[in-house]
This record gives C-alpha cells, sequence and structure tokens, in this order.
C-alpha cells in the first residue's frame, strides 16, 4: 500500500502565519507539522509516500524533508496542487503515483498518538473498496459524522448541526484505485470545493465502505485552538514515536 499526504490549501484559518509559511509546517511541540503524518505512515509499514502541497512554500518541504532519509526512506515523492479545490481534487493528483495499488490517504494537519497498523491490515484483507478511521469527539459538528446503522456506515454528513452520532471521521483514508474514477464524477460542492466525504458516500453507496476507531488521541490543527490542542498533547504524552 502507497501513501499520500495531502498538504496543499492555503491555511486562512492561521494567518497571519500562514503569511510567511506553509501550514503544515508550523511547529507542534518540537516538530513541523508534518513530521506527524509522515511518521504515522512509516509506523503503519508504508515506506513509498507522496507529498501534496502547494502555494508559495512548496520548496520548503523539500528543504525540510529532502529525499526522507531521515525517517528511514529511500526516497519522498512530491507534486504540487494549483490553487485551492478541496481535498479530493488534490488526491486526484495522485493518480500517477498511484497506479493500480491501494493507497493510505492522510491530511497533513492530523496528528495521532498511536498507530492504526491493525486497520491498514484489516483494509488489505479486504476484496476491494475503502476504510475510514472514526474518533468519538466532543464537537462532532466541526468534521465529517457518520450516521451509523449497527455495524455499517449508511451516510456521511460534512460539519453537520446536528450530529447524529458522536464520532468524527478523521483525516485518514483508505483506498483502492476506483477512487480516482470516483473522483472524475464529483461535482465541486457549495464551497467551490471537490469534497473527501463525497468520495467515501460514493464507497457506501456500492457497498464497499467499512471503518475502525483510532486508538488513542487524535486532533487536526487546522485552527489556532486545535494547534494548541495538538502540541500541549503531544507535550504530555508524546506522539508518533518511530517504532
Amino acid at each position: 500500500m502507497k501513501g499520500i499526504i495531502l498538504a496543499g490549501g492555503l491555511g486562512t484559518r492561521l494567518l497571519p502565519l500562514t503569511k510567511i509559511t506553509n501550514k503544515h509546517l508550523l511547529p507542534v511541540h518540537k516538530e513541523p507539522m508534518i513530521y506527524y503524518p509522515l511518521k504515522s505512515l512509516i509506523n503503519a509499514g508504508i515506506r513509498d509516500i507522496l507529498l501534496v502541497t502547494g502555494g508559495n512554500h512548496a520548496g520548503d518541504f523539500l528543504k525540510l524533508l529532502g529525499n526522507g532519509s531521515e525517517f528511514g526512506l529511500e526516497h519522498i515523492n512530491y507534486t504540487y496542487q494549483e490553487g485551492e479545490g478541496g481535498i479530493a481534487e488534490a488526491l486526484g493528483l495522485a493518480e500517477y503515483f498511484a497506479g493500480n495499488d491501494r493507497i493510505c490517504v492522510m491530511l497533513g494537519d492530523n496528528i495521532i498518538e498511536k498507530n492504526f497498523v491493525q486497520a491498514a491490515q484489516d483494509f488489505i484483507k479486504q476484496p476491494s473498496g475503502a476504510k475510514i478511521l472514526l474518533k468519538k469527539v466532543p464537537d462532532p459538528e466541526r468534521f465529517g459524522v457518520p450516521i451509523l446503522d449497527g455495524d455499517k456506515v449508511v451516510k456521511i454528513e460534512e460539519k453537520p448541526s446536528l450530529p447524529r452520532s458522536p464520532y468524527a471521521v478523521t483525516g485518514i483514508y483508505m483506498y483502492d484505485h476506483t477512487v480516482f474514477d470516483i473522483i472524475k464524477t464529483l461535482k465541486p460542492s457549495h464551497r467551490g470545493e471537490l469534497e473527501i466525504t463525497d468520495v467515501n458516500n460514493a464507497y457506501i453507496d456500492k457497498g464497499e465502505l467499512t471503518w475502525n476507531v483510532l486508538e488513542g488521541w487524535w486532533t487536526d490543527a487546522g485552527t489556532f485552538e486545535s494547534l494548541l490542542k495538538a502540541s500541549n498533547l503531544v507535550a504530555q504524552t508524546g506522539a508518533n514515536r518511530m517504532d
């Protein structure tokens, strides 16, 4: 399975910090934010990784990460997203890299305490389809929220005002190669973006989406509040120690 980190976007919720750098290069405790999703993929056994970035500071990722040797990798792949067309659009840029392999996609501002090795192994055993990782949170209305019927996700609602479950869809997704066919059918949302929730709902409609609950704590770091929370959690408990 190949790994893809999505680290584009303009990071407007973190202005003025993002006037001078990409959001994913901001510090979370003692390390740049981008280190955490990179370590998460490596800890899940993934060694072939693509970084999708954009904006005016894309070259800084190359300066920071180089070829990945610091993390035990032979190389890191890079590609560039023009503008800000949404998560699904950014993922679509990885089609050539992915080929017919399965992929694990992680948002560049997602930080986790432990690992998702078991979920990755479970997905590899799936005949086809997708897998998402869920986490119970106090504020699910900030995220995509799954509607559950027993052990099945029957729909995902994006930032609902009245969430129908206490779970958030974390920014860790696993897909087979048909994800790129799905992305090509999407139409922009009211935000003018191609939404990853629409991708996941397409897999639900095909009856091919499974889920696991993520172990340990999880947070995004895309707002000042969540960036501070992430730094405090890492300082108190650690995160993504390289195995």
